[in-house]
């Protein structure tokens, strides 16, 4: 699979089998994660990967569709343990953490995994499930696992839409 096919099959999965993701197939998307860029190279994101069935069932109650996700192999709570500011504003742990991630959808697509972001949740309810400190922001929640449901065409603006050259043309 090219990148671009990858880029193409990948969707927000919502609905998942109850069947677990094999430990070589974990370690290759945490792979893809490891390798992803980061601001000054500061690789701030951390990772806490569920696969215990109540655990996952708990982790899906925070956030607004628990049937969606609690069948998933894994949920995945992306943090980030840096507070920098980059120069233009932005601090870099949303930013870091959301290349990772995309990383690992890629690499989950690739192995015939589904992904889904997840950015409505509790964090202030998952932080004691996961024993994760204070001073570490969770940034999102991810589902990973085998799809039981199947990918709908997105809808996407045109290319002329979103893209110009040398000067603001919108």
């Amino acid at each position: 699979m090219t990148i671009i096919e990858a880029i193409r099959r990948r969707y927000s999965c919502r609905a998942y089998q109850d069947k677990p993701i094999e430990q070589e197939k974990l370690d290759s998307i945490f792979e893809a994660a490891r390798l992803a860029p980061s601001a000054k190279n500061m690789q701030d994101w951390r990772f806490v990967v569920v696969t215990d069935k109540e655990t996952k069932r708990r982790i899906a109650e925070t956030t607004i569709r628990p049937e969606a996700f609690e069948k998933a192999g894994a949920i995945i709570a992306a943090c980030s343990n840096s507070d920098y500011v980059m120069r233009c504003g932005q601090a870099i742990g949303p930013i870091d953490v959301a290349i990772a991630l995309e990383h690992i959808c890629l690499q989950a697509t690739e192995l015939g995994l589904a992904t889904c972001w997840i950015g409505s949740f509790y964090p202030e309810k998952v932080r004691p499930i996961l024993g994760i400190p204070d001073d570490i922001a969770i940034i999102e929640l991810m589902a990973v696992g085998y799809p039981a449901d199947s990918q709908k065409e997105p809808k996407r603006e045109r290319i002329e839409k979103i893209l110009c050259y040398e000067k603001w043309q919108f």
